[in-house]
């Protein structure tokens, strides 16, 4: 029989554990995404200086927090995301979990994959892409990066851990040149800068963004960190990977929008003149997270359809690369509603690890763990007071909670 080198049904064995660097390597680059520097030019235009620097470092501790606690989860036990699941949500209760961020993940694969595809033909070929006109040149270029992308994801954590080599030092290197060629060639200082912007957007809703931003792909951080050799190694590796990742992406955003123009450091580059800088800068950037994302969704759908994880992983990259243009069209409004419905499960996930009986019998549907993410999914959703991603843990913990409280007496 095959050897599974990803251990996706079962714990991951200590002398298969992976060093520090390796781990800092995959969670830098999971977190290196170019739809993050969309969120940063939102809080540039809505914030002063001192508010985005205020955004950035509450909703970075507590995105750092939640996303470190999976970490240290993921690491103690050497278990993925849906193998928690199973014990949380009961056999085909974890289906419910596995789905979600296998649909949310292949989304984003789509979506990635677009964001590289449509800038390559309109600077490149210089032809028009709209949501009516996509040339057949750029569904070609969709369907080698598609390919590539999910040819890496298929060969496991050890292909992830070389692409985040290779693109970690590039994208930040190169990136921060950039953003400093930008600051020389601009005019004003950077407090003067923001000034510009239209400061209607609140402190709070500055920290909702940050969190919002990838509060659902961090969800699946233990499939991640289940290589990791310690629990605290999974902890605070992935605490600094998203902090530093999360506020670089923020950074480039800002700064490309309020000093050169566009919303992302690709478009700084070609601003600066850059052509092929920013073309490997866009490729590696979207390359790491998109990798992250269809290696979990494989996973996520192996744990429904009991197939191999790299059989899954052709299935989700063939998915959200067929549909890629019309994920990047029509999707991404759809997929901010399911990036509510992701921490609920997460919450639910770090309560029944800690606080569960460890020697419970095995039940094929966990109703209140089911029933605490629908709950908070709903009110993540619909609520507009407040953060929408911990408004919606809060009630999944209120029902966790309260089950294991009225259970016990």
């Amino acid at each position: 029989m095959k050897q599974d080198i990803d251990y996706t049904k079962t714990t991951v064995p200590v002398e298969k554990r992976k060093g520090l660097l390796s781990m800092f390597m995959i969670m830098l680059g999971f977190t290196f995404f170019s739809a993050s520097m969309w969120t940063g030019q939102k809080l540039a235009e809505g914030m002063d200086l001192w508010g985005f620097l205020q955004a950035l470092l509450f909703g970075g501790l507590i995105l750092s927090t939640y996303t470190g606690i999976l970490g240290y989860i993921g690491a103690n036990s050497g278990m993925t995301l849906d193998m928690l699941s199973r014990r949380s949500f009961g056999q085909k209760g974890s289906w419910l979990p596995s789905g979600m961020i296998a649909f949310t993940q292949i989304g984003w694969f789509g979506v990635g994959i677009a964001m590289f595809a449509i800038p390559v033909v309109t600077q490149i070929l210089h032809i028009e892409v709209s949501p009516d006109h996509m040339p057949f040149e750029g569904y070609a270029i969709v369907g080698i990066a598609g390919l590539l992308m999910t040819a890496t994801a298929y060969f496991g954590i050890k292909s992830l851990a070389w692409i985040s080599y290779i693109a970690v030092p590039s994208v930040a290197i190169l990136g921060t040149l950039a953003m400093v060629m930008a600051v020389q060639q601009g005019d004003g200082t950077l407090v003067s800068q923001f000034a510009r912007g239209t400061k209607d957007m609140s402190l709070f809703a500055g920290i909702g963004l940050v969190i919002g931003s990838f509060v659902s792909g961090g969800t699946s951080t233990p499939n991640f960190t289940r290589f990791a050799r310690t629990k605290w190694q999974g902890l605070w590796v992935t605490v600094v990977a998203f902090f530093i990742g999360n506020s670089l992406m923020f950074f480039f955003g800002a700064i490309s929008s309020i000093y050169v123009g566009g919303n992302d450091i690709f478009e700084v580059m070609i601003n600066l003149g850059l052509f092929y800088v920013a073309l490997i800068v866009l490729g590696l950037n979207i390359w790491t997270t998109n990798d992250n994302a269809i290696y979990t969704s494989g996973l996520g759908l192996a744990n429904i359809f009991g197939l191999p994880k790299h059989t899954m992983v052709l299935v989700a990259g063939a998915i959200g690369t067929l549909l890629a243009v019309w994920l990047y069209w029509n999707f991404c409004d759809w997929l901010n509603i399911l990036n509510c419905t992701l921490p609920p499960l997460g919450m639910i996930l770090i309560l029944d690890y800690f606080i569960g009986k460890k020697d419970r019998e095995e039940v094929t549907v966990r109703w209140s763990s089911v029933m605490g993410v629908i709950l908070g999914a709903i009110v993540a959703n619909t609520i507009t007071w407040g953060i929408a991603s911990i408004n919606g843990m809060a009630i999944a913990a209120v029902c966790y909670l309260a089950n294991a409280y009225f259970v016990k007496r």
